[in-house]
């Protein structure tokens, strides 16, 4: 079993067809087949299963992707340690769009100030999407305001959060400045989409409270949903920390609401069996110096 072996066979897994597999490695589809089937009588095990024209992963081909992606990695990171032993590199850095909006720039700029030699690749999606990112290692770090649902990623709490809701100015619950949970019940809310942090905060938060509601609008960005709610459409729960300029500038309102509380975490996050360089450990520190 061999590098070429693994790489072989993620490719397979990846593309689930050996000829767009041979397509994407650039090399012939016999010398894929006899790859897998090298891997297969090595392990004594099958790791697809052909069916006509199709393949499927089998059981013991999911466990042993796990494993080839990370061998790669640190492979690939052996190679980079050894031919850049100066600290120069890449950090690929994921962030959900709350932190991303708020956080990761101000990050970026207050850890370049002092590494130089290191670049940062930032990615700004939902909390899914980047723990997704995480597990197939295409992100090195991420930090994220959702929860984290897989048990092969590391979470450290650096920062807390807390959602309000927000309304237009001229929105009758902005006469109010305070409202019960009650008052919200069947109310028709803004909300981002499925795999966001901020929306399965909301959803879990109105559920525990027993508080119908309705979807006014499904947005993928947070400032659509800001001028949104600016405009009167609909309410909505947002992180304080995203709408601070807009309160100043009083495009929006901020209603304290009794009896409930949207209180969050940010967190780092990382793949358990991820080889912490310098950088990266340099790059975590700074988000817990804020």
């Amino acid at each position: 079993m061999t590098l070429r072996h693994l790489t072989i066979f993620l490719a397979v897994y990846d593309e689930k067809n050996m000829t767009a597999a041979a397509e994407k490695l650039h090399i012939a589809q016999p010398s894929i087949s006899q790859a897998v089937a090298e891997l297969e009588s090595h392990y004594n095990i099958k790791l697809f299963e052909r069916l006509g024209r199709k393949l499927y992963i089998t059981q013991a081909g999911q466990k042993l992707a796990g494993y080839a992606r990370h061998i790669l990695h640190l492979h690939r990171e052996a190679e980079i340690a050894m031919n850049e032993i100066t600290d120069k590199g890449l950090l690929r850095i994921g962030a959900s769009v709350t932190v991303g909006t708020c956080l990761l720039h101000r990050l970026i700029r207050r850890f370049m100030a002092i590494n130089t030699n290191t670049r940062i690749y930032p990615v700004v999606n939902n909390t899914k999407i980047i723990e997704d990112m995480l597990l197939l290692d295409q992100l090195d770090l991420g930090l994220v305001e959702g929860k984290v649902h897989s048990p092969l990623l590391a979470v450290t709490p650096f920062m807390k959060d807390e959602l309000v809701l927000i309304t237009a100015p001229t929105h009758p619950l902005a006469e109010k400045k305070k409202v019960n949970i009650a008052e919200l019940n069947e109310r028709e809310f803004l909300v981002r989409e499925e795999g966001s942090g901020t929306r399965e905060l909301f959803e879990s938060v109105m559920a525990s409270q027993g508080i119908g509601w309705t979807v006014a609008g499904v947005y993928n960005n947070a400032e659509a949903i800001k001028e949104a709610v600016a405009e009167g459409i609909a309410v909505t729960v947002m992180s304080r920390m995203s709408v601070q300029n807009e309160v100043k500038r009083k495009d929006i309102a901020i209603i304290e609401v009794e009896g409930v509380s949207f209180q969050r975490q940010f967190s780092v996050v990382y793949h358990k069996n991820k080889f912490i360089s310098p950088p990266l450990e340099r790059f975590i520190q700074t988000c817990f110096s804020l």
